[in-house]
């Protein structure tokens, strides 16, 4: 494994600490789910932890939102009440980014996400994220934007406003303070 995706035993410990901490503060999030089954995974794919531990750098609160049977894999996303603040100020792709001329943002969501080793939100896995609670009532996240819609330059994201959650477009270049993405991992 590349020494640049391993955590030290204390960081694997603190992390576990906090995912354990968050997991047991939010039942709602993953009923029929156990934490022990929850960690048993978590220690046994350290690169995993690696992304886990990126996306709560980036202030994600990654949580337990799921199990798929078929893939016998946990899903984690970001459950920070707002677009998580270490992944702002993006715009959606690379494409995008070469596109612009002048004020550049430092990267783009597509690009952040495959380092960190995340996938970007689909809209069905974003409103899914809605029935949990409520998310980016401020802010607005990118979410998997479909090709027919980006070959034409575009890009979507999402919010949560009047108790209801709204699709938007944007070109793919553009980019927001308070515009930044939220990440699925599959452990």
């Amino acid at each position: 494994m590349n020494p640049k995706y391993k955590l030290s035993p204390e960081q694997k410990i603190e992390l576990i600490k906090i995912l354990k901490t968050r997991f047991e503060k939010n039942p709602k999030r993953h009923d029929n789910i156990k934490w022990e089954d929850v960690q048993k995974k978590l220690e046994s794919n350290p690169e995993k932890l690696w992304s886990l531990n990126e996306m709560e750098r980036t202030e994600g609160e990654p949580d337990v939102v799921g199990y798929d049977e078929k893939s016998r894999e946990y899903l984690f996303i970001d459950c920070s009440a707002e677009s998580p603040k270490g992944r702002r100020s993006l715009c959606y792709d690379r494409d995008a980014l070469n596109s612009r001329k002048e004020h550049k943002p430092a990267n783009s969501a597509i690009d952040l996400a495959n380092e960190i080793g995340l996938e970007i939100l689909t809209e069905e896995q974003y409103r899914g994220l809605q029935t949990l609670g409520n998310f980016d009532l401020k802010t607005s996240s990118w979410i998997k934007t479909p090709n027919e819609i980006r070959k034409l330059g575009g890009a979507i994201f999402c919010d949560k406003r009047y108790n209801t959650v709204f699709l938007y477009h944007n070109g793919a270049e553009s980019y927001y303070a308070a515009r930044g993405f939220r990440g699925i991992l599959r452990v």
